[in-house]
């Protein structure tokens, strides 16, 4: 088989490229069934490296776009499984957050090694190790301690987890023979070797030297190392420079040597053959993985450590020796009780020799090896048959816990610091609009009196921004003073929209007389606007009016001009290949197409039906290709003939596409609309090009979005509204879903594959 692996890799400087080399090298040389490798190898901060051949792509850390590229290079290589090196630090975006589109693009198994399980992630950190485990067949792990986190915090099922211990290069040198190649013959050597920072707790042994010196002068500790490539980016050599000042302090330069070299396998494993002691005298509990431990432990010495997580197991069974956190003195006795007892030393010596023999590369090599080819001998799982399209069972429960507590007796508070209402930046009539379509669509399923009360809040603030010509204002200020005099285009036609549902749906006659009033008074401003999607929403709010007032016939004229305006729009700008109404695609796409749609149920019109399904076919196209949602971002929406901005996505956009591919099985019956307003809606949940849900299980509140360097965890009220609209056109579709169809509009026939069928 040939193997694919994801990782840094020689030259760069890093831990996890020595660990992705010595495996690579280890299951090609020792692995009967691997007979081709290739690397990909990120690079940090556009640094370029002259890689080794075996190397046959590189991605830049912070280049999202060599992730796809990488993807795709993969999938067409003929690599049989991929092995993912994770670390946090080595990926692109928040958290490393890039590295999630590229995973979910591969065609092949993937194995991952996690190099850090953290005890208390942030949201972000979660969310994307969980979303690894997910994607993955197998995840490798180093200790027992990364496996118990990984099932109670990371939710992951214990079968898919393997412990594989850190491999050892199978490198022995004679101990008398390095010390005196190293003129180090007449020392007693301890050793801590590993990229520099201040965690490593390196001052702690250079505090407990004058104690160590007293009953052995002979003693040298050799710190061996370069300071870690992202402190000296950040920090220079600061630490360093306060290590070589203590040793200054302390009067005892002749005991310590700092050799400032990142150094291969040979010549560390000569250092460690010489050395009597190793020491890590890390100083959190918080390290599930250390490499340096783990090649001291195969090297045969005798470790003194912290005990931080993966030291208490290695060293378990007195296989080394323990001292506190941050405990020169208690250091120093026990570097003295080892030193002075040759017998003790040698003992720890022999068992740690004992343990390394067992975890050398062509060893772990090995396992890696039958633990692959035990994935690629399962049989591929075939997809479940489903009655339905649609499972309300794997969405997250349906409630209103964050609109409540976004609302006030005011209205519905437009931002959120996360899941806490920003009171700064008070109310706009855009949302109140949403929350009062929401509060109506809300009730209409469920029945909860709550929604009526939310309800009552929402119409309140539209009959207050209304202005006595029928415009609204749109912004408030928390202390209800008015921020504008005229609101926007877009802001009028939400309103339009959720107040001709209302009339449509009015739970009580009282909410239909107060809506009715405001429609009616609004109605003299339909003509006046300019921007298209305030036409569209405009529409959508006609189009619900009408559905109870059908025999008005000069309000159906106003709708043939709104439509006529939005068709003609398309009319100027659609060409062979590009079937749009503008010549980009900016926000809230699939309201366009929606709009039209709503009106062909109303006017019967083919031509509107047919710019319609055009206009839906040419955003589905560009959005769902990849057999999921993949909204087109804001920071530079996608000009015709140039390239799409793929960050930042907003929920907004999501919600238009549900609620378009909703209205295009109203009315042709065609289950396909299911299926592709499903994927619609999964976006919120995970199946989008970050592969990280917006929904926030924590405050049952939706993220504002993506950005490029992952989610924006703010969640104001514009995209928990889009989510729960969302969720209720997907629980109104499963409904309908058992019923029949009325497809007799002629208007749409020629769209509709099932007209004749039952839908059952």
């Amino acid at each position: 088989m040939k193997l694919a692996y994801i990782g840094t890799y020689p030259p760069r400087e890093c831990g996890i490229g020595t660990f992705t080399q010595n495996l690579a090298d280890a299951m090609l040389t020792n692995g009967k069934d691997v007979d081709g490798i290739l690397v990909v190898a990120m690079n940090d901060h556009n640094l370029t490296y002259q890689y080794p051949p075996e190397v046959k792509l590189s991605i830049n850390q912070e280049q999202q776009a060599d992730y796809l590229k990488a993807a795709d290079f993969i999938n067409e290589s003929g690599a049989n499984a991929c092995i993912l090196e994770h670390e946090y630090g080595i990926y692109g975006g928040m958290s490393g957050v890039y590295i999630l589109p590229l995973l979910h693009r591969l065609n092949i198994p993937l194995i991952s090694t996690l190099h850090t399980i953290l005890e208390t992630p942030s949201y972000n950190e979660k969310a994307i190790l969980k979303e690894i485990c997910r994607m993955s067949e197998k995840v490798v792990v180093m200790s027992h301690k990364a496996i118990q986190f990984l099932v109670e915090i990371y939710e992951v099922p214990k079968g898919k987890i393997a412990l594989i211990e850190h491999g050892v290069p199978d490198i022995h040198f004679n101990k008398e023979q390095s010390r005196k190649e190293l003129k180090l013959n007449k020392k007693k050597l301890l050793l801590t070797f590993g990229f520099i920072g201040r965690s490593k707790g390196i001052e702690t042994v250079i505090k407990a030297l004058p104690k160590i010196i007293e009953k052995n002068p002979n003693v040298l500790y050799i710190v061996l190392g370069k300071t870690h490539p992202n402190v000296l980016r950040d920090s220079g050599e600061e630490y360093r420079d306060y290590l070589q000042d203590l040793v200054k302090t302390l009067d005892v330069s002749e005991h310590v040597l700092m050799i400032n070299e990142f150094i291969d396998d040979n010549g560390l494993f000569k250092y460690l053959a010489a050395c009597d002691i190793y020491i890590t005298p890390y100083l959190s509990i918080a390290q599930i993985t250390s490499g340096t431990l783990t090649y001291a432990m195969g090297s045969g010495c005798a470790v003194v450590s912290t005990r931080y997580w993966h030291a208490a197991e290695l060293l378990a069974d007195d296989k080394g020796c323990f001292f506190d956190f941050n405990d020169p003195d208690g250091l120093s006795e026990v570097i003295n009780q080892l030193l002075n007892e040759p017998e003790t030393l040698k003992k720890i010596q022999k068992k740690a020799l004992d343990y390394g023999q067992n975890i050398t590369w062509p060893k772990i090599g090995q396992k890696y090896a039958k633990l692959i080819t035990n994935v690629l001998a399962r049989p591929k799982k075939s997809p479940p048959i489903q009655e339905n399209e649609i499972d309300p069972e794997i969405f997250p429960p349906l409630t209103l816990t964050h609109i409540k507590r976004l609302t006030d007796n005011t209205g519905i508070i437009q931002h959120a610091k996360f899941g806490i209402p920003d009171f700064k930046e008070g109310y706009c009539l855009d949302d109140n609009a949403r929350a009062l379509l929401m509060a109506c669509m809300y009730y209409n399923h469920a029945k909860d009196p709550q929604a009526l009360e939310l309800m009552t809040v929402y119409l309140s603030y539209i009959h207050y921004m209304q202005n006595g010509d029928g415009s609204f204002h749109n912004f408030l200020s928390f202390n209800r003073n008015f921020l504008d005099e005229v609101g926007s285009d877009d802001s009028f036609g939400r309103t339009i929209w959720a107040l001709g549902y209302l009339l449509a749906n009015a739970p009580k006659d009282a909410y239909y007389q107060t809506g009715n009033s405001i429609f009616c008074d609004s109605i003299p401003n339909f003509g006046k606007i300019k921007s298209i999607r305030g036409i569209a929403y405009t529409i959508m709010g006609i189009c619900y009016y009408m559905k109870i007032h059908a025999s008005d016939n000069a309000m159906k004229q106003t709708l043939r001009t709104l439509t006529d305006t939005l068709v003609s729009h398309y009319d100027q700008n659609q060409s062979e290949n590009w079937k749009w109404f503008e010549t980009l695609l900016a926000y809230d796409n699939g309201i366009l197409p929606l709009a039209l749609l709503h009106a062909t149920q109303i006017l019967k019109d083919k031509k509107v039906a047919d710019v319609a399904f055009a206009s839906m076919d040419f955003i589905t196209e560009h959005t769902l290709k990849d057999g999921y949602l993949s909204i087109i971002g804001n920071k530079d929406w996608y000009f015709k003939d140039k390239e799409r901005s793929v960050f930042a996505q907003q929920p907004l956009d999501a919600q238009a596409m549900v609620l378009m591919f909703h209205q295009a099985y109203k009315l042709t019956g065609d289950r396909d609309y299911l299926k592709k307003l499903l994927t619609s809606f999964m976006w919120f949940l995970g199946e989008n090009d970050m592969r990280l849900s917006l929904y926030n299980f924590e405050t049952e509140g939706c993220c504002d979005g993506f950005e490029n360097e992952g989610i924006n965890r703010n969640q104001g009220a514009e995209s928990t509204l889009a989510y729960l609209i969302s969720y209720l056109t997907v629980l109104q579709a499963y409904e309908e879903s058992f019923h029949f169809h009325d497809l007799n509009n002629p208007a749409v026939q020629k769209h509709s594959k099932r007209k004749s069928e039952k839908v059952k």
